[in-house]
């Protein structure tokens, strides 16, 4: 971590100039907790594939404003709505009945010093690229319409959007922590690693892949949902022998994450008696009727987490340079990764809460909340002083993470 120097006071009251209060919390961390539950929808996941969707359109519009204007206009486009079309899977290979509707909404700058820009056409294209790229099974001429309805935003919000003192455009908080748990390491690791090496071997999985763990005491059990496509699978014997190898394919992975004891079940509802298997068309469960949305799935860390602190705001399709639902969601991860790397064994947990104010300057949150679980005999006014830098560092440097995330070089899903 580099060297840094740093000229804000403390103020009588404790609270630094920039609103930022450091404390020592005493609570149980995570990992020390008997039981833990974590999710991860995978890149694939309906609501997962609005996330993704709404964010290669918001960055789609931002290089297009940059190359005409040299700058970021109003827009967000994070109300993306998918809803899910019919198919008829079976083995060997079945059809898309119905296609899948996809629809692009939200608000953006339209027209310019009386021009008109090519909101459409940029969207469609973006979000038409995201769906060849990440999903192969997925004939997107045929088995789905896109449709945008992206209009004009509010003239109000777009006031306080345009100053170039780069106001906060909502009274909202941001929430992340650091370090990851075992198990909330092992559940995203095992999503990436299904949609990652697994397909060279094993092209029968889909993109669709959801992974639930329960941690209790010692023992994991990840519970997994893996789209197969249908195309690839002979018949029933086929599909079994491709759930055993992927299942022991899981195990051998997750278990290089860990030093718990993990149990792996992939497919709980299949009923071979019945003839029950989760088969699709395209590796995707939302040719079938599941629908999604925009923020109903992970958080900025690709995690859901309800034994953590969470923030419930969409931060996918979000403009990256006044949207404090999501600036301030990546960058409380990004303060509290730095300062539990700081702390070493330390710190067990770092917690960051950052809250705007509309109007205000979005380096100055109205209020910087860090909490600190320490180890015991750990010196918390060192921590402190270290963990008050990283914090101040950060939102005077806020700015650092918007062209990141135009080029896709964080993460919001």
């Amino acid at each position: 971590m580099e060297n840094r120097v740093y000229n804000r006071s403390i103020k009588g009251d404790g609270l630094m100039a920039a609103n930022i209060v450091i404390e020592q919390i005493d609570y149980t961390p995570v990992s020390r907790q008997r039981v833990e539950l974590v999710e991860r929808k995978g890149i694939g996941h309906p609501d997962s594939v609005a996330d993704g969707l709404a964010e290669s359109v918001s960055r789609a519009l931002c290089k297009m404003y940059l190359e005409r204007y040299g700058r970021i206009l109003h827009h967000n486009t994070d109300e993306t709505q998918i809803v899910g079309g019919q198919s008829a899977p079976k083995f060997g290979g079945g059809v898309i009945l119905e296609p899948i509707y996809i629809l692009l909404v939200g608000r953006a700058t339209t027209e310019v010093n009386g021009d008109r820009l090519p909101i459409r056409h940029t969207a469609i294209k973006a979000a038409s690229d995201y769906l060849k790229e990440h999903f192969p099974n997925l004939d997107v001429t045929t088995d789905v319409m896109l449709d945008c309805r992206i209009g004009k935003g509010s003239i109000d919000l777009t006031s306080v959007y345009e100053t170039r003192k780069l106001l906060a455009n909502d009274t909202s908080f941001g929430v992340g922590y650091a370090p990851l748990s075992e198990t909330e390491r092992v559940v995203l690791e095992t999503e990436k690693f299904i949609n990652g090496p697994v397909k060279k071997k094993l092209k029968e999985t889909g993109e669709d892949v959801k992974v639930m763990a329960s941690r209790i005491n010692s023992k994991i059990s990840l519970t997994i949902a893996c789209a197969m496509v249908d195309r690839y699978v002979d018949d029933a014997t086929h599909y079994q022998s491709v759930i055993e190898e992927l299942t022991e394919m899981v195990a051998d992975h997750a278990v290089k994450f860990t030093n718990y004891e993990v149990e792996v079940t992939i497919n709980a509802a299949d009923n071979y008696k019945e003839g029950i298997y989760y088969l699709t068309v395209t590796g995707l469960s939302m040719e079938n009727g599941d629908d999604g949305s925009v923020g109903r799935g992970n958080r900025v860390n690709g995690l859901i987490t309800p034994y953590r602190p969470m923030s419930m705001e969409a931060s996918a399709g979000k403009n990256p340079v006044t949207h404090v639902g999501k600036l301030y969601n990546i960058l409380a991860k990004q303060i509290a990764e730095e300062i539990a790397q700081m702390g070493g064994g330390d710190i067990l947990e770092a917690r960051v809460r950052l809250l705007s104010q509309i109007g205000r300057p979005i380096f100055d949150p109205h209020t910087a909340s860090v909490q600190l679980i320490l180890e015991n005999n750990a010196n918390f006014e060192k921590l402190k002083k270290e963990a008050e830098s990283i914090t101040s560092y950060w939102l005077e440097n806020i700015g650092k993470l918007t062209e990141k995330i135009v080029n896709g070089q964080i993460p919001v899903f």
